[in-house]
Parts: C-alpha cells; structure tokens; sequence
C-alpha cells in the first residue's frame, strides 16, 4: 500500500514550535518531490514548501527563516521544522509526495491525511 502517514500536530502559543513528521510507506523518497501545502478555513490550499533532486528547495516566503525541512532516508520519513509559530501558520498541514512533479504545481501522486496546527495568541 502506498501511503503518507502525518503526525505532529497539535496547539502552541505564538512564539511556539512544532515538528510535523511525513512517513512514508509502499515507496522511498527517492526521485520523488516533496511538497508541504496548508489549508486554513475558508481559503485555498498553498504551498507552503516544496523539495525535488532537480529543483533544489523552495519556500512560500512567509515562512522563509522560521520553517525547514529534513530528510531520514533511514526512517523513509520526512519532516517539517517549524520555528517562531504565529497564528496565521494555523491550518491544516499536508505531505505531499509526487514523481518528477514540479514545485509549484499541486499535482502530486500520493497525499498525507492532514494534521492540525494551531496557534494562539
């Protein structure tokens, strides 16, 4: 079975931190974009950050300096490191894993089932 599996969510005040985890299973990480998109209530879903063999690693630059990504190629596991939490990051978060896709583009293979991310102020 072929699947992403979030975790790491959950409530922080302003200032806060979170690690969001993507594992993934039925497939490596190898040749595959990586792409973590965010979701709040009422608006559209946008890229957030995204991380290919060919294009390097790219950033929605309101998170620039406070969110990074890293890579266990052990664990097949992907993680988001996000820093100095304000409460428009709040949202729903979601790995995403496609072959040879683009960054900037949403059309990724496989999907993550969401993990909340609140922050108060």
């Amino acid at each position: 079975e072929v699947q992403l599996v979030e975790s790491g969510g959950g409530l922080v005040q302003a200032g806060g931190s979170l690690r969001l985890s993507c594992a993934a299973s039925g497939f490596t990480f190898d040749d595959y974009t990586i792409g973590w998109f965010r979701q709040a209530p009422g608006k559209e879903r946008e890229g957030v950050l995204c991380i290919s063999s060919s294009d390097g690693t790219t950033y929605l630059d309101s998170v620039k300096g406070r969110f990074t990504i890293s890579i266990d190629n052990a664990k097949n596991t992907v993680y988001l490191q996000m820093n100095s939490l304000k409460p428009e990051d709040t949202a729903v978060y979601y790995c995403a894993a496609g072959l040879w896709v683009l960054c900037g583009t949403s059309e990724y293979d496989v999907w993550g089932q969401g993990t909340q991310v609140t922050v108060s102020s």
